[in-house]
């Protein structure tokens, strides 16, 4: 199937705070364009997405995006992450994308075979494809075929909400559990567990 890719970005000198303890502020700024990169060089590896598109406030994360070829959403007003999606889902249906896949760029593993393994799982929609986080609380990644089937509820435990809003739609639902899928940075504990599996993307 042929979908968009979704990608959120927060501005990459503030996104990442919660390891200001551990990195300087310009360190998470180079931590977060190299996720965001390394996202989208292996977003540009699978034939099956169309198009990736980029949804941030900051014009740098712009910029890098469409340096790789990804179309572009400037988020403005109050920042909120489930209204910025729904916006970006909207242009993507515009061009009448069968699907949409929601990819943080903070998954510092995440590789082309994780992603092709959400789109093995989508091939008879109406699904949802769910890859919760690494204790099963949040969502890493998720694929929704036809887009807008479901609203948008990321924040604490939403990956529970994202089940019960797939199956109140009455869509399919699948959950893929992998390790790399699952895990995002965001805590220092996160950030040693990356420094002593990783070694797909240099910090």
């Amino acid at each position: 199937m042929t979908l968009w890719a979704i990608v959120p970005v927060k501005p990459l000198r503030r996104g990442k705070s919660r390891l200001a303890g551990t990195l300087s502020e310009d360190e998470r700024t180079q931590l977060n364009r190299a996720l965001l990169e390394h996202t989208l060089e292996t977003l540009s590896e699978l034939k099956e997405v169309g198009e990736t598109l980029v949804v941030s406030r900051d014009p740098l994360a712009l910029n890098i995006a469409r340096n790789h070829g990804a179309r572009t959403v400037q988020e403005d007003g109050q920042p909120h992450l489930n209204t910025a999606l729904k916006r970006a889902t909207v242009v993507a249906q515009l061009y009448a994308t069968r699907g949409v896949l929601v990819l943080p760029a903070d998954l510092p593993l995440v590789t082309r075979e994780d992603i092709q393994a959400l789109l093995d799982r989508a091939t008879k929609p109406p699904v949802v494809v769910i890859a919760p986080d690494r204790h099963g609380k949040g969502t890493n990644a998720l694929l929704i075929a036809p887009a807008g089937i479901i609203e948008y509820d990321f924040g604490e435990n939403s990956f529970q909400r994202h089940c019960e809003l797939a199956k109140k739609a009455g869509a399919r639902l699948e959950i893929v559990e992998l390790p790399s899928l699952g895990l995002d940075l965001d805590m220092p504990e996160d950030f040693e567990l990356v420094k002593n599996l990783e070694s797909t993307i240099t910090f």
